[in-house]
């Protein structure tokens, strides 16, 4: 990859950046449109069965994420349900929503954490740096999703977004 993630914690904050090499419409439109987000969303090995959004505020973002790969062992035919609830959308500069992990029917999964997501892009000479900030109720609840291996599938994510929007920039 042409570009590396950067991430720090600040207290109950996960910060992470990258910087992508595309005009910041086409990956504003990538994180906001259903064929692009079937396309990129998830890590390595997994794939959106389900995609369902209505980009407004307060409008809802569902999806499942489901392990495709046999190599990565008992995660194969794995289910992961997200809800994203969208708060803020600013067209083509900033896009907050409250991710939670979530069932089937868009119920959120008690004593799971949920995020504050605030995106935020930048157009620097044709590229865009993107922002996420992930704020979490707690350290703690940070350091549950850490220990999860978030920061890997978000790194995993971000490649596959980076491999997407080449494809379709040509």
């Amino acid at each position: 990859m042409s570009t590396q993630m950067n991430s720090r914690v600040e207290g109950n904050v996960l910060v992470l950046e990258r910087e992508f090499d595309a005009p910041k419409t086409l990956l504003f439109q990538a994180f906001s449109e259903e064929e692009h987000l079937k396309k990129w969303w998830g890590p390595r090995g997994w794939i959106l069965t389900v995609c369902d959004i209505d980009f407004r505020v307060n409008g809802v973002w569902h999806y499942c994420m489901k392990c495709m790969d046999e190599n990565q062992g008992d995660f194969f035919g794995f289910e992961s349900w997200g809800k994203g609830v969208y708060q803020e959308i600013l067209q083509g500069e900033k896009i907050v929503y409250i991710d939670y992990f979530s069932d089937a029917e868009g119920n959120e999964a008690e004593g799971m954490p949920a995020t504050q997501s605030t995106l935020l892009f930048e157009e620097i000479e044709g590229k865009t740096k993107l922002t996420n900030r992930a704020e979490y109720a707690s350290e703690e609840a940070l350091k549950s999703v850490l220990d999860m291996g978030m920061e890997q599938g978000i790194n995993e994510t971000w490649d596959r977004l980076e491999e997407h929007l080449d494809s379709i920039k040509k």
